[in-house]
Parts: structure tokens; C-alpha cells; sequence
């Protein structure tokens, strides 16, 4: 049975690989494209693969997606949170590959229709968890991770009992500075930090790269797809970034998955599970493997030790640490802060909106807003 699919967050590099996937596939139809502002970008790939339903939030009033849209019967959504706006009727299965807190309120919206969810925005989990996930089991939702970690633990735990698990080893490259000495790192550009070794990324995933704030959230996300505790999880860099991720089972045994950085494998993997179908991607050269693993450094990656922190203490300050570091990273992209900024500046603005309450979606839409204004005047 054909599955109708909505990709949001289209025009981004999950976005641009997820339509390549769906379009070679025979068992999945495109039904609609997202996207935040990239207008001439919406308009090639509605020309190119012809979708029902069209959303964007930024739009001038004479672009010609309008016209476009007017003359093919495209349902066309504008405006704030459009990706929220769609209707969703006939949608089956929808790639959330919206970048950062911008991905929340759709997920919320997706669960409520009953959608299943290829869930590779990290930030839906870390801001929302606590009622996403709560929300998911009671409107029968599969949410399937998209992330190459996440989809890798998910195989690895697929058919296992959850009572087995001892473990989850969270794997990370350690992006470009790995070897970098600390004292240089306020001298770090945005393009050196744009310029991940293994992946082929969007610019803010790069730069959370560069930090290992991915991996911060990527550990807080794991902590509600697999419903564990957080001493059951540890952090290893990996830097060839074939070991996308593995576990441990109560009786000493592992389960790892390997594989070439190439994100399209867990794209087609949330399409088509539990099933797979081929895919075009190179094989690994098991003869010339040279895998390493290591502890993180804590000095050079500081976000790590803070986020555990966070965790333990609670409230909201998680959800304003991963609201804060969007906006924080794109004044690094324009650069008006320094590399080193980015860390200070996320504790400042944690210190500044902690809360000992567990945030509702309505208190992390104004959280985001008034953290906007927040770093606009600082």
C-alpha cells in the first residue's frame, strides 16, 4: 500500500535527501513541502515533484510560488508556524526535518492527527518529551528516529526486550576541532566550523557539530525515544563516524551498527521500517577499518558536562539551553560573538530564564520569544 508523505523542513539538507529517497521509492508518494523562508528553493522542488500541499512561513506577497501554486491546484499555506497550518488529511507519514525549536509545535500538531512521524528534529524531544511522548502513546503514533544515532540504537534495540538493555553508547565524531588546541578556539570562523570531516550537513547542525551541543541533545533525545535513565548512557567519540551508534544487554553482549556516513540510509530506514529496501549507497571496506573510540574532554567540549548538569537539576533550564543555542549560533554565523561566546552565552541565558516548572508547549512558544528579545539586545 502506497504511503502519502509530508516532508517538512524540505529545503534543508535532511529535507533535500529525504525527497531524493522518496523519490526513487515505489511504495511512498510526496503529498507536500515545507519550509521556513527559501521561497525560490520551495518553488523548484514543487516544480519538480508536483506535491498537493505547499507551507511557508516567509514569503514575499509577489512571489511567483502563488501563481504557481493558483494555476496547479497546490493548497498553499503562508505565514506563521505553516508547517502547523496544513491540512492533514491523507497524510500518512510526515519527515519533521525542521531545524530547531521551529519543529516543535508541528510535531504536537502531527501527534493530535494521528500521523506517524520520522522525527529528525532533535529539538521537538528536548523541549517537549515530557508531553510528547505521553501524547504519542495515547493517539497510537509511531515516532521513528531519523537521526543516523538514534536510527542506529533503534535497529539495535529492534526485536530486543527493553528489560535486557544495560546500556546505550551514544557515538559523535567530535566534528572539526578535535585535534584543535584549546587556545585557538576563539579564533575559530564560521567556516572552518561549517566544515564537518564525515557529514554533509545544514549550517546549524555543523556548528552544533563543532560544539558537540549535537550530542547534548542527541543524549536528551535518546533519554525519551528509548525511555532510559541517563546513567544507562555514555558519549564516545568516534571520529570515523562508522559506528553510528550501539548497546549493551544485560548479559555482556553488544549490538553495533556500522555503516558509511550517508544520511539517506536512516531516511529510506524511518520510511520503510520495520521493512528495508535497497538502496544505492557505497559498501564498507571491512579490510581497511580502523576504528577508534574515546571518552569526551570535557574542557574542550563543555556543553556536555553542563547539559548532564541541567538534566539533573530539571525544570525548563534544558528547554532554554537548546532554545537559547539557535539564535546563539546564528550570532557566531553573522559573526557578532566568537566561538568561545557560544557556550558563555548559553549559561547566561540559562541563569537568566531557569525555572524549577516543567514547561507546556504554550510556555516554550513564549520562552522562545522572549529569549529572542534576550539576545537581540545583548
Amino acid at each position: 500500500m502506497e504511503k502519502n508523505v509530508f516532508v517538512m523542513g524540505s529545503t534543508g539538507s535532511i529535507g533535500v535527501q529525504s525527497l531524493d529517497v522518496i523519490s526513487k521509492s515505489k511504495s511512498h508518494k510526496l503529498i507536500g513541502l515545507s519550509c521556513y523562508s527559501s521561497a525560490d528553493f520551495l518553488l523548484e522542488q514543487t516544480k519538480k515533484y508536483k506535491p498537493r500541499i505547499v507551507a511557508i512561513d516567509v514569503i514575499k506577497s509577489s512571489h511567483d510560488l502563488f501563481e504557481y501554486c493558483s494555476k496547479n491546484n497546490i493548497k498553499l499555506c503562508y505565514g506563521k508556524n505553516s508547517s502547523s497550518k496544513i491540512p492533514f488529511q491523507n497524510i500518512d507519514l510526515a519527515i519533521n526535518a525542521i531545524v530547531g525549536t521551529s519543529g516543535l509545535k508541528p510535531t504536537v500538531e502531527l501527534i493530535k492527527n494521528g500521523i506517524d512521524i520520522a522525527l529528525s528534529n532533535k529539538e521537538s524531544l528536548v523541549l517537549g518529551g515530557h508531553f510528547i511522548m505521553p501524547l504519542a502513546k495515547k493517539n497510537n503514533v509511531k515516532i521513528i528516529p531519523v537521526d543516523s544515532e538514534h536510527s542506529a540504537i533503534f535497529q539495535c534495540l529492534h526485536g530486543e526486550n527493553h528489560s535486557n538493555l544495560k546500556k546505550i553508547i551514544l557515538t559523535g565524531s567530535g566534528g572539526p576541532f578535535l585535534e584543535k588546541p584549546l587556545e585557538d578556539f576563539d579564533k575559530i570562523t564560521p567556516t572552518e566550523a561549517l566544515k564537518h570531516p564525515n557529514w554533509n550537513m545544514g549550517e546549524k547542525i555543523s556548528i552544533d557539530s563543532a560544539t558537540m551541543m549535537n550530542k547534548a541533545l542527541e543524549l536528551i533525545e535518546a533519554l525519551w525515544l528509548f525511555d532510559i535513565d541517563i546513567k544507562q548512557i555514555e558519549i564516545f567519540i568516534h571520529p570515523q563516524s562508522i559506528v553510528h551508534s550501539m548497546v549493551e544487554f544485560i548479559d555482556g553482549s553488544y549490538k553495533a551498527h556500522l555503516g558509511v556516513p550517508d544520511m539517506k540510509v536512516p531516511i529510506q530506514y524511518a520510511l520503510t521500517y520495520p521493512t528495508r529496501n535497497k538502496l544505492s549507497v557505497d559498501s564498507l571496506d571491512l579490510s581497511n577499518l580502523n576504528l577508534e573510540f574515546k571518552l569526551p574532554d570535557y574542557d574542550r567540549y563543555p556543553i556536555l558536562a553542563f547539559v548532564e548538569e541541567l538534566i539533573q537539576v530539571g525544570g525548563n533550564r534544558v528547554a532554554v539551553m537548546s532554545i537559547a543555542n539557535d539564535y546563539i549560533v546564528q550570532k557566531f554565523l553573522d559573526e557578532k560573538i566568537s566561538f568561545n561566546q557560544i557556550f558563555h552565552l548559553i549559561k547566561e541565558v540559562v541563569s537568566e530564564f531557569a525555572s524549577d516548572d516543567l514547561p507546556s508547549l504554550e510556555d516554550l512558544l513564549i520562552l522562545d520569544e522572549n529569549i529572542k528579545l534576550y539576545l537581540k539586545s545583548n
